[in-house]
């Protein structure tokens, strides 16, 4: 894919349901009803990453059979949903990757190896909880490696929604315990220790507890008050069908 060497990449690493750290607990939402709205968080996260016009769109998953039915099941239903230019986009500069089941510090560093190897100059990296992350913000991440060989976006528990690197891997993300609260800074340090230049976005949230659901919910609902008839959309009828069947 990538034609120069300043060429972009948003790399999406599918999360599974508990990781390194962390666990997607929605309450009620479970089984097969998690799986679909997880499943509409990562239909989102790829169409509002193929609306940044100057990146490729990679996504990595574990190589197992039940991961990528999942995963089919979504990107099958990309390719009858998108239109125009987001149908382009995912036919032309979009790519799946299978990967080995391991940690989650390991699994972005093999990712961001992958990407780099690939010829891409700037990775940006994005879990799959993060459905209210716009294809702006994806845009000003990148623009902010122009000046910075890092950009970390932070969650309000110490974590990260998203990552960038420019020009290298610059630190081993698997030498980190990714369980420790303190995980953010520990990462933030080791740039630091090496004097390589970071930046920071705004603060955001992975969904993952009833209580994000509910900012989630929020934040879509703003979007639309605004006019933004597209952004996470697909959550959007997610939770709509969620609320059918469970109330609330």
């Amino acid at each position: 894919m990538p034609q120069k060497k300043d060429r972009s990449v948003i790399a999406i690493c599918v999360q599974e349901l508990t990781e390194d750290g962390s666990s997607m607990d929605l309450g009620a939402i479970v089984g097969d009803d998690l799986r679909f709205v997880h499943q509409a968080f990562i239909a989102d996260t790829i169409t509002h990453a193929l609306d940044v016009e100057e990146a490729d769109v990679r996504l990595y998953h574990i190589d197992d059979p039940e991961r990528k039915r999942f995963i089919k099941i979504a990107l099958d239903y990309l390719k009858k949903r998108l239109t125009g230019k987001r149908a382009m986009a995912l036919k032309n500069k979009f790519k799946s990757f299978e990967m080995d089941r391991d940690g989650w510090g390991v699994r972005v560093e093999q990712l961001i190896d992958d990407c780099f190897k690939a010829g891409y100059n700037n990775v940006l990296i994005l879990g799959s909880r993060t459905p209210t992350v716009t294809a702006s913000m994806m845009s000003t991440a990148l623009r902010m490696l122009v000046q910075s060989d890092v950009v970390f976006g932070p969650t309000p528990e110490g974590r990260y929604y998203m990552i960038g690197m420019t020009g290298a891997p610059h630190i081993r993300l698997s030498a980190f315990d990714w369980t420790s609260p303190s995980i953010y800074s520990e990462v933030a340090q080791a740039f630091s220790d090496k004097g390589l230049a970071w930046s920071e976005l705004e603060i955001w949230y992975a969904v993952e507890t009833p209580d994000d659901m509910e900012i989630m919910v929020r934040d879509i609902n703003q979007y639309r008050f605004e006019g933004d008839a597209v952004t996470a959309r697909e959550t959007e009828v997610a939770m709509e069908r969620m609320l059918a069947k469970y109330g609330g």
